[in-house]
């Protein structure tokens, strides 16, 4: 999760580093793209795969949790966060074809997707079925929504600033 977090964090400051005038710019994204393929590939997506051989190693040893809800549900969200993966590994790829489509503001609210599901996985995995699944759906939602404010908020903070 660590190298998902700041992965994208190194996205926005690429992003941002297209606004500087040479030769800033292309010194700026000269070391974001050094940064950006050491961490995927040194420490993002090895721990991506470790993670998931432990958890398939979990699954086979407890095969009777396949049949609970929790894990089911913990599971899809495990799914997306390996596509999260697959997309994070395509922006970089982009970017280092000089292609930035997502704004850095875009990118913020991208971020905070990853921390949604941080939360939901763990969420999952720590309270199993000691919660009722409609005060979690409605907790879950909520964190959403205050995260997407909380970005916001940022971004008119950062352009009042400037």
């Amino acid at each position: 999760m660590a190298g998902l977090f700041y992965m994208v964090r190194l996205f926005i400051y690429h992003t941002e580093a297209q606004d500087k005038p040479e030769p800033d710019r292309s010194i700026l994204s000269a070391q974001f793209e050094i940064m950006e393929r050491k961490l995927w590939y040194i420490i993002a997506t090895p721990s991506m795969l470790i993670t998931i051989i432990a958890g398939l190693t979990m699954v086979y040893l407890k095969q009777g949790w396949l049949l609970m809800a929790w894990l089911q549900i913990k599971l899809v969200f495990v799914v997306g966060l390996a596509v999260y993966h697959h997309i994070c590994e395509n922006k970089m790829k982009q970017m280092r074809k000089g292609v930035f489509k997502w704004t850095s503001t875009q990118l913020r609210l991208w971020n905070e997707l990853a921390t949604i599901f941080l939360f939901a996985i763990v969420f999952l995995a720590v309270l199993k079925n000691g919660i009722s699944w409609i005060f979690g759906v409605v907790g879950l939602v909520a964190f959403a929504v205050i995260l997407m404010i909380a970005v916001k908020i940022y971004k008119r903070f950062r352009e009042k600033k400037s």
